[in-house]
């Protein structure tokens, strides 16, 4: 063993009372703070890659903490999944990120905006108890137990994306998001050739109008154009286009199935959507019919057969339209019969 000499030994022990009586201390909140900023920074949405680590960063500070936490949970093997959106979800998410960032560049930023990966970050998907997505869930300044004192984005809380999204968050942390700065779907440079591509055509297309010659002289494109219409308006099909609805989603308790109905008046699959248009268009065609192709027919009986077929088949289209409408939203409509009748 080395000698040491007296003076030695005594630095040696004033260091580890030192360190004893002088813990080092956590990292201060402007500290993390100013590192979030930066990687929020660097981001072009905004919003922030977090893992495991930076994770329980967050969760050393003391409560409570000058920042909420939003997180949207992802699993990028799942992306191929069309019934769960989930690329579209978390496209709609860094759209809500960058209107915040746009409309709030605070120094001091009291929500920062956090994307997880399953398959990097296992271990706090387990530590929210998260089983199964889409999952967005929102950490208050005083939450202890991510369990129990995090906050769960429900699915009608984003059935309007981005519109949605932003309600949430106002409502839950009294922040303001904004107007939200969606990018037009067609850029510049696309309308400046489709007007290109229009004014090279004008030309020949008004030669055939003249001449007659052209679809819209077609009577059978304006049937099916009609039927079209019809179809797309009493099925919703605008508002899915809109909020890129998905037409089902996996059923939360049991991923293995699909759910085509959702119950609850502030989400709407595309799948309902279109079996009410169905029913509806139905119930348009038959009295479409019997008002310009019935009435010119010579048989009586044949006539009478088919209106009271019509009138069936109709009473049940809109009767199941009504069931659907009682189960979504709970409202009953009912007919008020005669009292004889009861």
């Amino acid at each position: 063993m080395a000698y040491s000499s007296p003076q030695t030994a005594a630095l040696l022990l004033l260091t580890t009372l030192l360190l004893l009586t002088h813990p080092a201390t956590p990292q201060s909140s402007e500290t993390l703070i100013t590192e979030l900023s930066a990687l929020r920074s660097q981001s072009p949405t905004a919003v922030i890659h977090l893992t495991d680590a930076l994770l329980r960063r967050i969760l050393s500070l003391p409560t409570p903490r000058p920042f909420y936490a939003l997180i949207f949970f992802d699993a990028k093997q799942l992306h191929n999944k069309p019934e769960l959106a989930l690329p579209a979800l978390k496209s709609e998410f860094s759209l809500v990120s960058s209107t915040f960032q746009s409309n709030n560049p605070s120094e001091n930023p009291k929500l920062f905006f956090f994307v997880i990966e399953f398959g990097e970050s296992q271990s706090s998907f387990a530590l929210f108890g998260v089983n199964s997505l889409p999952h967005i869930r929102l950490i208050p300044p005083t939450a202890v137990d991510l369990k129990t004192d995090s906050i769960l984005m429900d699915a009608s809380d984003y059935s309007s994306l981005a519109d949605s999204m932003s309600d949430f968050i106002e409502s839950r942390t009294d922040l303001s998001v904004g107007p939200i700065n969606r990018p037009p779907p067609v850029s510049k440079k696309q309308i400046a050739f489709i007007a290109v591509v229009i004014l090279a055509l004008t030309p020949f297309f008004i030669k055939r109008l003249i001449s007659g010659k052209t679809f819209l002289h077609e009577k059978n494109v304006w049937m099916v154009g009609s039927i079209f219409v019809y179809f797309f308006s009493v099925s919703g099909g605008m508002f899915n286009i809109i909020r890129k609805m998905p037409m089902f989603m996996a059923d939360r308790q049991d991923p293995s199935k699909l759910v085509f109905f959702y119950q609850g008046s502030g989400m709407q699959l595309g799948a309902e959507g279109f079996t009410v248009g169905f029913l509806y268009t139905i119930v348009g065609l038959l009295l479409a019919f019997m008002t310009h192709v019935l009435v010119r027919v010579k048989n009586r009986t044949v006539q009478r057969v088919f209106m009271i077929f019509a009138i069936l088949v109709s009473f049940y289209a809109v009767r199941k339209v009504i069931s659907l409408d009682n189960w979504k939203t709970g409202y009953g409509i009912h007919g008020y019969w005669p009292s004889s009748w009861q």
